[in-house]
């Protein structure tokens, strides 16, 4: 204090200065903020947490961003709580995370620039763009803003991605983070089964864990399952004999996890994954599949969730919708109402679910999502919007096709995480969750960050005989 007195304008006093009139100012302002929060502990933790995330921040970018995609997977009940109203606005710890993502992307770009999958990165940036135009024309533009903002985060996770990735073991961490952060949702499942088990709907119990649907949970499964048979396939025969016996019965675990969800569409790309494998590498693995699928049969709840297909699939006075046939009728509303001046273009970001209440016979005051990526997109950016999206993951399909080259096994798993998603993406809100995406294109992104690794000593190689010629 004494020297802060004596010379008040060296650099260092400055600083232990800011930080003492900060502080105070904290410390002024938490009795208003306390009252804001109604005295709640989630919501009063959230402006220490805030703040360590912040220093945390300005420590370490790249740390910071480790330790989000470790945790990110627990947090979506905790975020949750967090959330308060201000100006009519909802606000919460999620989407200042969710700012950090994308400010950690570009001062990682500044501080390092990476060379990024070219192709990929022009279709991301023109989806975003035409994404940016559904902002200015839709009937819902905060909703249509926030939605705007998530696709802007999965671009920055993305290319995030390409600052971890220098050689295969780098590639190898990033999908073993992407399997540690299991962990949280894994030991909360046991307490979500003890405390919710027999507490379901009309549909039974349905586990969600973490996440804030079973579905989440379920399409995040199948993206944890094919990487963790991805590490256990890749590892040295005769090596690491705990390790795999570990990773044997933590897929086990994972697969009754993902039975307990009751999300058909991520039962079915997990057959594929399992089925296209063994097509193509272990013939073996055929037979487990049809053992395994007669015994989940026996398990409560699979048989019902499978024949409950066979009946309410016609719209009748006061009959009952089953899930699938709901969403057919939705979309037909949805096409029978939108006229051909929006096919090419759409109605705008956040569209469907807004006008909904005027398109959807049974929508009652409820406004309802797409549950379909295709006809969400269809819908609100019309047929380009579709196009691009579609052509997005075709681009990023040509460079895991490169990795056949020298890691087939890496190429064919990451195929099936893209041809996974395509497959769920046809009949729920994909886009619409987050967290899942978080990790979506966190392990898209390192795969083609290892393609570029791999292609560099080759151009690099090549150059001399491209001089020459």
């Amino acid at each position: 204090m004494l020297a802060l007195l004596k010379n008040p304008f060296r650099q260092s006093n400055l600083i232990i200065a800011a930080i003492l009139v900060l502080a105070l100012l904290i410390g002024a302002a938490m009795p208003i903020y306390a009252g804001m929060m109604d005295d709640q502990i989630a919501k009063l933790a959230a402006l220490p947490a805030m703040l360590l995330f912040a220093i945390l921040l300005l420590y370490d970018r790249k740390l910071t961003l480790t330790l989000i995609i470790l945790v990110r997977a627990g947090g979506d009940n905790i975020l949750e709580l967090t959330r308060f109203s201000l100006g009519g606005y909802q606000i919460g710890v999620g989407g200042l995370i969710n700012a950090a993502v994308i400010l950690i992307s570009i001062m990682l770009m500044l501080e390092r620039p990476k060379t990024l999958s070219k192709n990929v990165v022009v279709v991301w940036s023109v989806f975003l763009l035409l994404s940016l135009y559904g902002i200015l024309v839709s009937p819902a533009k905060p909703e249509a803003l926030r939605s705007w903002l998530a696709l802007l985060s999965y671009f920055s996770i993305f290319s995030s991605a390409f600052h971890f990735i220098n050689n295969k073991e780098d590639f190898r961490f990033c999908v073993k983070l992407a399997l540690f952060s299991s962990a949280l949702p894994v030991l909360y499942s046991f307490i979500d089964i003890a405390l919710n088990h027999g507490q379901g709907g009309e549909e039974g119990f349905r586990l969600r864990s973490t996440f804030s649907h079973p579905n989440v949970l379920a399409f995040y499964l199948t993206l944890i399952i094919p990487m963790t048979f991805y590490i256990l396939k890749s590892m040295p025969v005769g090596k690491n004999g705990l390790t795999r016996l570990f990773l044997g019965c933590y897929l086990f675990l994972l697969l009754g996890l993902l039975i307990l969800t009751k999300t058909r569409s991520a039962w079915i790309a997990c057959v594929i994954t399992f089925a296209l494998y063994g097509v193509f590498f272990e013939r073996r693995y055929l037979v487990y599949m049809v053992v395994l699928g007669v015994v989940a049969l026996f398990i409560p709840g699979v048989a019902d969730r499978l024949s409950d297909l066979g009946s309410g699939n016609e719209v009748v006075t006061y009959g009952k919708l089953n899930s699938f046939a709901w969403r057919v009728y939705i979309w037909e509303s949805a096409w029978h109402w939108a006229g051909p001046s929006h096919y090419l273009q759409g109605y705008g970001l956040q569209s469907f679910k807004e006008l909904s209440i005027v398109f959807f016979p049974s929508a009652g005051k409820l406004k309802w999502g797409a549950h379909s990526v295709y006809v969400q997109l269809l819908f609100e950016m019309g047929l380009l919007g579709v196009g691009i999206f579609l052509y997005l993951y075709v681009q990023v399909l040509r460079e895991f096709r490169k990795l056949f080259s020298f890691d087939r096994l890496a190429g064919f798993f990451l195929v099936l995480v893209v041809l996974n998603f395509l497959i769920c993406a046809f009949s729920d809100n994909m886009l619409d969750y987050l967290s899942f995406n978080w990790y979506l294109w966190f392990i898209l992104g390192a795969g083609c960050a290892f393609v570029q690794t791999h292609a560099a000593p080759v151009r690099a190689q090549a150059a001399p005989f491209a001089a020459q010629g």
